[in-house]
């Protein structure tokens, strides 16, 4: 499953980039690929270290004990690492968007021509001097997605015990959008592709435990600083959209821009669960911070499918999502998880 997220993030940054052109899509793609260069990086060098270890071990220069403890030092050390470089990546993305949100990356909708005129005889004369060409508005654009928000487990309106609204979601994607009616703006038909990573968060010191068919919170037993079950669909959204963008007239030609007014879209998305991973942050008896991740089964639903919303201006929205498949199967009976955050929409 692990492969099968790289390789839609891969494909959702190179259509993001053919999309946008050297604009921010291929910045935005250069930061994923910073992360997963960053990633491999850790992780091969965690396996240099180890596999220097065993042969320590393997000459009976070292105990098991401190071959163990090598390793587990090793592994915190390169966790962190990742933790800290990948941090430094995210924080690149967050405020390339904002800039992008604000303005400050220039989308040039203009394009140059030569100009061609001939002479008397018919032959075709070329001048030097350009003049701007007004790009014709396509019927069909795409745009870059991103959305970030709280999650919440809930049955018939009220909120599941034992999880808090620090539990997030965020979704990264590509759609298009395409005006429905010839000779007006207001309806879209809006299509794509995308990655929603859902974490929930447990209260107290709880965890998410297996047994069998069954998930279920149990204690800790000891303080937990983090403790995170994130959970990736890969899912095709589908949204009618009303943009309230009024059309523009230039040398009485009519023309449809999109996303420079306000917006409301709504419908729903359907897909499949790629990825479980428990994460849990604590310290141990002798205030050493570990790190463990778990990956499996932790009986997330294997199909995905709900309604969703937004309403914004411009590449801005306020965006909301409700899963009418419960998130566990035999576990949490009756719960759906209802994600509440922002979005961009960024052409």
């Amino acid at each position: 499953m692990k492969a099968i997220t790289f390789y839609v993030m891969a494909l959702l940054c190179f259509v993001a980039t053919k999309m946008h052109g050297q604009t921010f899509a291929q910045r935005a793609a250069k930061i994923s690929e910073n992360i997963e260069k960053i990633t491999k990086e850790e992780k091969d060098s965690l396996k240099v270290e180890v596999d220097a270890v065993n042969l320590l071990l393997e000459k009976n220069e070292i105990s098991t004990n401190d071959a163990d403890d090598r390793k587990r030092e090793y592994a915190e050390k390169r966790a962190r690492n990742i933790e800290n470089r990948v941090g430094v990546e995210e924080e690149k993305l967050a405020a390339l968007v904002k800039d992008k949100v604000d303005g400050k990356i220039n989308e040039n909708f203009h394009t140059k021509r030569l100009k061609i005129s001939y002479d008397t005889d018919g032959n075709e004369l070329k001048n030097d001097s350009t003049e701007n060409k007004w790009h014709e508005y396509k019927r069909t654009t795409s745009q870059f997605v991103y959305a970030l928000g709280v999650n919440r487990m809930v049955k018939d309106g009220a909120a599941a015990d034992g999880f808090a609204w620090r539990s997030d979601f965020y979704e990264v994607g590509v759609t298009w959008n395409t005006r429905l009616l010839k000779d007006h703006n207001l309806l879209h038909a809006k299509y794509g592709l995308s990655l929603q990573y859902n974490n929930l968060r447990p209260d107290g010191d709880k965890v998410f435990a297996v047994d069998g068919n069954q998930t279920m919170l149990v204690d800790f037993g000891r303080k937990v600083d983090v403790a995170r079950l994130r959970y990736v669909n890969l899912v095709v959204p589908a949204h009618l959209e009303f943009d309230f963008t009024k059309k523009k007239v230039k040398d009485d030609k009519v023309y449809f821009p999109t996303y420079k007014s306000f917006r409301v879209g709504i419908g729903g998305y359907a897909g499949l669960n790629v990825k479980e991973k428990q994460i849990i942050k604590y310290h141990d008896e002798n205030d050493n911070k570990v790190k463990n991740k778990t990956k499996g089964d932790y009986n997330v639903n294997d199909f995905v499918y709900g309604l969703s919303a937004y309403v914004g201006y411009d590449a801005f929205s306020i965006y909301a999502k409700y899963d009418l498949q419960e998130v566990f199967t035999h576990s949490f009976a009756g719960y759906n998880n209802f994600s509440l955050g922002v979005r961009f929409d960024i052409n």
